[in-house]
C-alpha cells in the first residue's frame, strides 16, 4: 500500500554553498512506495490521485531529511560530559577505559541498545560509527542496529601501539577479524563496512598496510579515522613517522585517502593536506562541541571549503556533547562566527545541508538519502514540539522558512523529534501520529 506524507518539508538538494537555497514547501504531499518517494506535489494534488493511500498527517511542525552523522563513537556514550581533558589526556583517562569494559558482551549489548535508540531518538538515520576494539562488540551494534532498521556503516577499530594492552591488536589479527565481521554484515539491510585504524598515533605502518588490504577487499567498504584534532597529537604523530611529510601522509602512502575515506577534525591542516584532501575527495567530519569540549581549537571550515575540500557534520560521541546534530549545527555556527573575518558565514539552509545531504555524499549515498526528492528513499524526521516550549512559540512567530529553520538549530533536541523515518520504515514511536487511510 502506497504511504502519503502531509507536511511542511525543509531540505537542500542543490548545495547553498554553490548557489542553492533552501527548498521549502507547505502542506506538501510525498507519496512513498516500497520506501521510495515516488511523487512530490501539492497535497491535495496527490490525495486526489490516489484516494486509496494512507496519510500521514504531519502539518504540525517540519518535515525534515533524516540527519546523517559522519562521526560518532559506539563505545562512548556513557562517558558523555568527561570534561575539563585535552584529547590525549581524555583518552587515557575516560574514553579507553570505558572503551575497555565493551571486550564483555553483557556490557556490549544494552550499550549498543541505548546508543540506537539515541542516534534515532535524535533524528538521525544515517550514521558512520566507529566501532569497538571488540568484534563482539561490533557484532552487538551491528545486530541492533539491523534490527532498529538504522542505516549504519561501521567496523572493528584497530590499534597495535600506545593505548592499553587489552585494546591492541596485530596486523594480521585485524585484517582476519575485520573480514570476517564484513563478510557477516556488510551489505545486510541497511548495513556497511568501515576499515578503522582508530588514528595514526596508536597505528604503526604495518597495521595501516593490513587496513588497506582489508579495504581493498571489501567490495565498496569505507574508510574512517581521525586527523589534526590536536596541536600535542599533531606532534606526536609527527615524531612518529618521522619520514612522513604529515598527518595525512601517514594514511594516504597506503592508499587509504579517497572518495570513500572520512577523517574525523582536522582543525589544524597544512596547505599541502588540504589540496590533498580535495585531489582526493575525501571527506572531512566537523565535529564541533568535541572540538570545543576538548580544547582542541577552532574548525577552518572556509579554508576547507576554498580548497575544494567536501566538509560534512559529526557529534564525535563521546567527546561531543550529545547525538543530536541539530546541536552540533549551531556551534558550527557559534564557531565560524567567532573565528570573525577568518570564519564561514552560515545560513540556516548551510546548516540543514552539512548535517543531511552532505553527510550523504562523504557516504556515497547521494542517491538514495540527503533529501525528500522524487527517486530518494524516505528517511525523514518529524519535529514537532510540545505547545508552550520555546521552539514551539518560534516555529508559530517565524517570519519565513529560513526563519524557521534557524529556531531549530538554535532550541531543537531529541524531545521535539516526533516521528523518524528510515525507507519509508517507522523507526522510531511518535506520539500523537495522525494516520489515517481515508479523509
Amino acid at each position: 500500500m502506497k504511504a502519503l506524507f502531509r507536511a511542511t518539508v525543509l531540505d537542500t538538494p542543490d548545495d547553498p554553498f554553490h548557489g542553492g537555497a533552501l527548498r521549502a514547501e507547505s502542506d506538501l504531499g510525498l507519496l512513498v512506495q516500497d520506501g521510495v518517494i515516488v511523487a512530490r506535489a501539492a497535497y491535495g494534488t496527490l490525495r486526489a490521485a490516489h484516494p486509496d493511500s494512507r496519510v500521514h498527517d504531519l502539518r504540525e511542525g517540519l518535515l525534515l531529511p533524516g540527519l546523517i552523522d559522519t562521526h560518532v563513537h559506539f563505545p562512548q556514550l556513557r562517558v558523555i560530559g568527561a570534561l575539563g581533558r585535552p584529547l590525549l589526556d581524555w583518552l587515557r583517562e575516560s574514553a579507553l577505559p570505558e572503551e575497555a569494559r565493551l571486550a564483555d558482551t553483557a556490557y556490549a549489548q544494552p550499550l549498543a541498545q541505548e546508543f540506537v535508540q539515541g542516534l534515532l531518538a535524535a533524528g538521525t538515520t544515517t550514521a558512520l560509527v566507529f566501532g569497538s576494539h571488540f568484534a563482539s562488540a561490533v557484532d552487538a551494534f551491528c545486530a541492533e542496529a539491523d534490527r532498529r532498521g538504522l542505516r549504519a556503516t561501521t567496523g572493528l577499530v584497530v590499534s597495535d601501539r600506545i593505548l592499553r594492552p587489552d585494546l591492541l591488536t596485530t596486523p594480521q589479527r585485524a585484517y582476519d577479524e575485520g573480514k570476517a565481521l564484513a563478510d557477516r554484515w556488510h551489505g545486510v539491510g541497511r548495513l556497511r563496512y568501515a576499515v578503522t585504524p582508530r588514528f595514526s598515533v596508536s597505528c604503526t605502518d604495518d597495521l595501516l598496510e593490513s587496513c588497506a588490504a582489508l579495504a581493498k577487499d571489501i567490495d565498496h567498504a569505507m574508510v574512517t579515522s581521525h586527523i589534526n584534532e590536536s596541536p600535542a597529537e599533531v606532534q606526536q604523530v609527527r615524531e612518529l613517522f618521522e619520514g612522513s611529510a604529515d598527518y595525512l601522509d601517514t594514511y594516504d602512502r597506503h592508499g587509504l585517502v579517497d572518495r570513500d575515506c572520512v577523517l574525523a577534525h582536522n582543525v589544524h591542516p597544512s596547505d599541502r593536506e588540504l589540496d590533498l584532501l580535495a585531489t582526493r575527495e575525501a571527506t572531512i567530519s566537523h565535529c564541533p562541541t568535541s572540538n570545543a569540549a576538548l580544547g582542541s581549537g577552532m574548525f577552518p571550515m572556509r579554508d576547507h571549503l576554498e580548497r575544494g575540500v567536501h566538509v560534512a557534520l559529526g557529534s564525535d560521541v563521546g567527546g561531543g556533547t550529545g547525538l543530536s546534530l541539530f546541536k552540533e549545527g549551531l556551534q558550527a555556527y557559534f564557531v565560524q562566527q567567532l573565528l570573525a573575518d577568518r570564519g564561514q558565514p552560515l545560513n540556516p539552509a548551510h546548516l540543514l545541508h552539512l548535517a543531511t545531504a552532505a553527510g550523504a555524499r562523504a557516504l556515497d549515498l547521494s542517491d538514495q538519502v540527503g533529501d525528500l526528492s522524487v527517486g530518494k528513499q524516505m528517511d525523514a524526521v518529524w519535529l514537532a514540539p510540545a505547545a508552550g516550549t520555546p521552539l514551539d512559540i518560534g516555529l508559530r512567530h517565524a517570519g519565513d522558512a529560513s526563519d524557521a529553520l534557524a529556531k531549530v538549530f538554535a532550541m531543537a533536541h531529541s524531545g521535539d523529534v516526533r516521528g523518524v523515518w528510515v525507507g519509508g520504515d517507522q523507526v522510531l514511536e511518535t506520539r500523537h501520529l495522525n494516520s489515517r487511510s481515508a479523509e
